[in-house]
């Protein structure tokens, strides 16, 4: 099973199912989007992807297994994230960039996808001289709905910024985070040489010790 990301275009926009494929909670305030109906939120929501990437750049990520998309995560500047305005915690840190979205198929969770897009939004704002990403939690427990859950943001290295009974605004320092996961691979590659010589299987090779790792 092949996985990968890839950035988030209007075509992969096209492809992700509903209710993402036309859901607005953060690029329309709640007065805005209650006006539009029919056909009109699927094209909103491609009309502030387009002004994004024309105007800010990269801002999302898509999970590709087999060639399929089955998740991914968007992210921006608040600026263009009018919806967090209702969020008790908001606004965000005037530094940090504002994950809003990170959904997976249900068939394809608890396999490491969410993680595998948080690390590519990671290395593509550390790429663009951003240091820091921040998110709005939620500590219900409800596995539906557009806040993600405070849960899964620890989880991938989100601490508390702000706390709140119901929606702390959590943030990920993105260079500590890219150094501490290089610092953990290169320490598995000097133990993985270290060990080579007594443990390495005649005929195993390089690839085939580290695929077997645990994930």
């Amino acid at each position: 099973m092949a996985r990968r990301t890839v950035h988030l275009t209007l075509d992969h926009l096209e492809e992700l199912r509903a209710p993402c494929r036309s859901c607005l909670f953060w690029e329309l305030d709640a007065v805005s989007r209650a006006r539009l109906d029919g056909e009109e939120p699927e094209r909103e929501k491609e009309a502030w992807l387009s002004e994004v990437l024309r105007e800010w750049g990269s801002c999302g990520r898509v999970a590709m297994v087999d060639g399929v998309p089955v998740g991914y995560v968007a992210y921006a500047p608040a600026a263009f994230v009018p919806g967090a305005g209702s969020i008790p915690t908001a606004p965000p840190s005037p530094d940090a960039v504002l994950l809003t979205t990170a959904w997976v198929a249900p068939e394809h969770r608890r396999g490491g996808l969410g993680r595998l897009l948080v690390q590519g939004m990671a290395r593509d704002l550390v790429q663009r001289g951003f240091g820091a990403v921040e998110a709005f939690g939620d500590t219900r427990g409800r596995a539906v709905g557009c806040v993600l859950p405070a849960e899964f943001l620890g989880r991938v290295g989100f601490k508390t910024q702000r706390a709140h009974p119901t929606t702390p605004r959590m943030r990920m320092e993105l260079r500590s985070a890219i150094s501490w996961k290089d610092e953990v691979e290169q320490a598995l590659e000097r133990l993985w040489g270290a060990v080579r010589p007594s443990a390495a299987r005649p005929g195993a090779t390089h690839g085939s010790v580290r695929h077997a790792a645990p994930r």
